[in-house]
């Protein structure tokens, strides 16, 4: 069986599927014949149920009005073993669903509506493999789309508590990257900043802030931290002040990429992939494909030069090499290449490879990274902070059980074919094995499974459980 090997026993946690309760708005009763009794007798056990539905029924704070699935309950409480529970806030429209609304102007650089859909996993793919499943798991996923997942899947997990007094972690779900990526050219700060001051606000008048100063609390963000993190000098990029914000640095923030020297509060979670099983049996059959794939080069590159003297350096190294190189494949993504905005072909790309080279793109981090991971192949970093300095709660904490490393300074990325030769086979497989157990707890479940055991924990399960830990920790 594969799956995840190498899951920490604080986090294995076996959920049972509850059945569903559903409202029953009907009522019957029973009248006698007399008129005046039966007016009484209606007028109290009206009463009597008023004060059930109050006390039993309805739940500390309006659940959100995002549907899952028009087929699938509403989300159970489902069966925890109890170290997480999970409280969400049910903000106002304007900090994450009503920004929707105005999809196509929420990014400044594509229309972001085809990627919103599906709560936020994107276009279902239709080339892909497991097509014979009941349910598709392959989608075109946006890169920075996370904090949509993210929502979805805690809005319907098991592990969700509707009582604030049972809560020992509070989830703001705010959009805030899709916010900030539709102002990258607003040139009046405070008009950038307004929404993000709007939500501190907000915080700091709830009850349930006041109680731990929201040591308690987290966000969820689809963007790298330097787009909330805007400095006082230097070059102005668009970011916005979220994270420099006192109430904002005692909450927890997971983030694609946080800022390895001044993000202590913050934390790193997976980019989001392509593939979101909605069964055991779509993982474990896409883990063996993994295992099983013929990979005929050595390594292989994808990506576009970068201009600048610090990025250009090593990716200009990677594509020489590359090129020169019969046991290298290599995807340009120069020009506009449309294989480079289709998944099936990077995917191919990837497993068909070995070792898959992750070279910081304009930040340290990459997506690519976790497509390489998905499909087998060992990533080859150049930088600590690409996935060391990141995402330590997601990956096995000695590195060189799953991943090569060469310093981009150092003489061994002048010539990468000739060190990756020299990692024997038995090695390699190891290694590939290892990578291909981490796949699970690097994937984002289908929302709409969230409700379910699916013998695996994924990418949220995992951060639920490391956030609960390190709130206990800290509080």
């Amino acid at each position: 069986m594969l799956l995840s090997k190498k899951q920490p026993s604080a986090a294995a946690t076996q959920w049972i599927e509850k059945v569903k309760y559903h409202k029953n708005r009907d009522s019957y009763f029973k009248f006698l014949g007399n008129p005046h009794f039966r007016y009484t007798a209606f007028l109290l056990v009206f009463l009597s149920l008023w004060f059930l539905l109050q006390v039993f029924w309805f739940p500390p704070t309006k659940p959100t009005q995002t549907k899952f699935s028009t087929t699938t309950p509403k989300p159970s409480a489902g069966k925890c073993n109890g170290d997480v529970a999970v409280y969400v806030y049910n903000l106002p429209a304007e900090f994450n669903l009503g920004l929707l609304d105005d999809c196509s102007h929420l990014n400044v650089y594509t229309n972001m509506c085809p990627h919103v859909a599906n709560h936020g996993l994107g276009q279902p793919l239709d080339n892909m493999d497991l097509q014979s499943s009941d349910s598709n798991p392959w989608f075109a996923t946006h890169q920075f789309i996370a904090e949509m997942i993210f929502h979805a899947r805690v809005e319907n997990h098991p592990c969700r508590t509707w009582d604030p007094s049972k809560a020992n972690l509070f989830y703001v779900p705010f959009y805030g990257g899709l916010h900030v990526s539709s102002n990258f050219r607003e040139p009046n700060h405070a008009i950038r900043d307004a929404l993000a001051v709007r939500l501190v606000d907000f915080l700091q008048a709830q009850p349930t802030w006041r109680k731990k100063k929201g040591k308690d609390h987290f966000l969820a963000l689809g963007r790298t931290s330097w787009d909330f993190m805007r400095a006082n000098s230097g070059p102005d990029f668009g970011a916005n002040c979220l994270l420099n914000l006192p109430c904002v640095k005692n909450m927890s923030v997971l983030t694609v990429e946080r800022n390895p020297w001044k993000g202590s509060n913050q934390h790193g979670i997976p980019y989001p992939s392509y593939f979101h099983p909605s069964t055991s049996d779509q993982m474990m059959t896409w883990q063996n494909m993994m295992q099983q794939s013929n990979r005929p080069y050595l390594f292989s590159f994808i990506g576009a030069p970068r201009k600048g003297v610090g990025k250009a350096a090593i990716r200009d190294e990677m594509i020489k090499q590359c090129m020169e190189s019969t046991q290298c494949k290599i995807l340009k993504c120069d020009h506009g290449n449309p294989k480079c905005y289709n998944p099936s072909e990077i995917l191919k790309v990837m497993r068909e490879s070995r070792f898959c080279l992750q070279a910081p793109g304009d930040s340290f981090t990459r997506r690519s990274t976790f497509d390489a991971i998905l499909s087998g192949c060992i990533p080859v970093f150049f930088s600590r902070h690409t996935a060391y300095t990141q995402y330590s709660w997601f990956l096995p904490e000695e590195a060189s059980k799953y991943s090569v490393y060469m310093d981009e300074q150092s003489e061994e990325s002048k010539r990468i074919e000739e060190v990756l030769m020299k990692i024997p086979k038995e090695e390699v497989d190891t290694m590939r094995a290892t990578v291909i157990d981490m796949i699970p707890r690097l994937t984002y479940k289908h929302p709409n499974a969230s409700h379910s055991d699916l013998g695996f924990e994924d990418a949220v399960d995992v951060a639920l459980q490391a956030l609960a830990q390190h709130v206990r920790d800290k509080v």
